[in-house]
């Protein structure tokens, strides 16, 4: 299948992807100290606005720039909904996606909170990467954004659609309603490549409230 052609199954299979492929699953022990860095150096997106606060899309306890074209959107299910189970990954629920496609790519940073205040943001980051069976690799670093200690963790998806393993990033904080999660996909290593900018942006501009 070329890249062409799974460019043009996209729309078709996005509405099952847009919950399914947040998936991560965790390295040998999760707490190991990693040998190289969690995220290779990117350059930051143009900043095309803030997504967090009240108006933006998604109101969430952080906030952080949103790259040119990006859109984000509120993800609200119902509980008794076929997809309830597909928006929980290990401790987290997903709270808001913020779609590349307006901008180019094909893929979104997705924004997880969870349910307890009691849990890290080292135990939110492991819990969701384990929480994957395709995952694996996963290699984590404590790291400053914005003057804030971030966790963050680098780790590979095998992705079952593709044959193929691609990258995938995210990094955690702690907020006062407890860790928030924000993850990068991407259908392919290409797309997380291109849109590893707007995923800088996001780590390097994130704040508290």
């Amino acid at each position: 299948m070329t890249r062409r052609t799974v460019r043009g199954l996209v729309p078709v299979l996005l509405a099952a992807a847009a919950l399914t492929g947040c998936s991560s699953d965790a390295d040998s022990g999760g707490d190991a100290k990693p040998e190289k860095s969690a995220a290779p150096a990117a350059k930051t997106a143009a900043r095309g606005g803030t997504v967090g606060g009240a108006g933006s899309g998604c109101e969430l306890p952080v906030t952080f720039g949103l790259a040119k074209d990006w859109k984000p959107k509120a993800v609200e299910i119902a509980p008794d909904s076929d997809f309830a189970e597909l928006a929980e990954q290990g401790p987290v629920t997903l709270a808001c996606e913020i779609d590349a496609k307006p901008a180019g790519q094909i893929g979104f940073l997705r924004v997880w909170r969870t349910k307890a205040t009691t849990v890290t943001p080292r135990e939110a980051l492991t819990g969701f990467v384990g929480a994957d069976e395709n995952a694996s690799g996963a290699a984590y670093k404590e790291v400053k954004g914005n003057g804030q200690p971030l966790t963050e963790v680098a780790y590979t998806v095998h992705s079952e659609l593709m044959d193929e393993d691609r990258p995938a990033h995210a990094f955690a904080l702690a907020t006062p309603e407890g860790p928030v999660v924000v993850h990068l996909g991407g259908l392919d290593a290409d797309e997380h490549d291109e849109m590893l900018p707007a995923y800088e942006l996001a780590k390097r501009s994130v704040r508290v409230g």
